[in-house]
């Protein structure tokens, strides 16, 4: 199977080393009961405010099922975030994965991306780069705009040239994040939005569904989250199940987990692609100071 790492959601990089990518249906995510299936209506502006922080992930194979699915895994997530709402958000992203098939000899990738969003979430500007063993790094290069009364309008430049018009209702990660947040806030259960994060060829929606847990400030396992910045901070166990775009009757491609605190900060990830889950550890945090809003 020729792989096209560079061109999907960097958390579906694992999978496609394995040949288990694009697999609609492969993840399950967390299915509440019916008293649970609150909706948050509307688009109101969310009231959060996103702390400034850098974040090392420990990978390791937390289950494998199935003939297809690696014996072995490991690897590092490293997460640099920085802004404001008055600045705009940057976000810093590199994930280095080592994965061994049940056949065939050891793979490894290591993606890269950086992308800023402005604080009212109008606009994204993205460029992803993964290189898979000793392949030739691919590369997904772009920007996306929202006007006030229209679409969004997605201009690429890389893998290729070209245009694309998005529907009002879809926002980007950041905004997906703060919306995540004040949902939580609100005492909702589920969430459910369009994102677009300029994965696969810089064309790909997601919709997502997202599952919030009961809210608990007890003192986290991991020795990095046990700082004065979070203790006594509300965090909530998240699911977010990311469908592909009019598909959802096939099942989530993936279901990506985690504590989420109020700050933004998240800690115990699980990447779900079914046939494997992969663990990430909250290795290292440092908290960064926010520059002055007042917005």
């Amino acid at each position: 199977m020729q792989l096209k790492s560079a061109r999907l959601s960097p958390y579906l990089v694992a999978a496609c080393l394995v040949g288990l990518c694009a697999d609609p249906g492969a993840a399950d995510g967390v299915k509440p009961g019916p008293a649970s299936m609150d909706r948050l209506g509307g688009r109101p502006e969310p009231d959060v405010t996103l702390t400034p922080h850098r974040a090392v992930y420990e990978l390791s194979l937390a289950k494998s099922v199935g003939a297809k699915s690696p014996t072995a895994a490991h690897g590092r997530i490293a997460f640099d975030f920085s802004g404001s709402a008055c600045d705009g958000y940057v976000q810093n992203f590199r994930q280095m994965t080592e994965l061994q098939p049940a056949e065939g000899p050891t793979r490894v990738s290591d993606m890269l991306s950086s992308t800023f969003e402005d604080g009212a979430g109008s606009s994204f500007d993205f460029k992803m780069q993964t290189r898979v063993d000793n392949d030739a790094a691919e590369t997904v290069d772009g920007k996306a705009v929202k006007s006030r009364a229209g679409p969004i309008q997605v201009s690429l430049a890389k893998p290729k040239r070209g245009k694309l018009e998005l529907g009002e209702d879809v926002v980007f990660p950041t905004e997906h994040l703060k919306r995540i947040i004040a949902a939580a806030e609100a005492g909702q259960s589920v969430l459910e939005l369009k994102v677009f994060d300029g994965s696969d060829t810089g064309e790909k929606l997601f919709e997502t569904t997202t599952y919030i847990g009961r809210p608990t400030t007890a003192p986290a396992e991991d020795k990095a989250a046990q700082i004065p910045e979070l203790a006594g901070m509300t965090r909530w166990p998240v699911s977010i199940s990311y469908f592909e775009a009019d598909r959802k009757d096939d099942g989530p491609s993936y279901v990506l987990a985690f504590d989420l605190y109020q700050n933004g900060v998240s800690r115990a990830l699980k990447l779900d692609y079914g046939d494997f889950v992969l663990s990430g550890a909250l290795s290292s945090l440092e908290i960064a100071s926010a520059p002055p809003c007042a917005r």
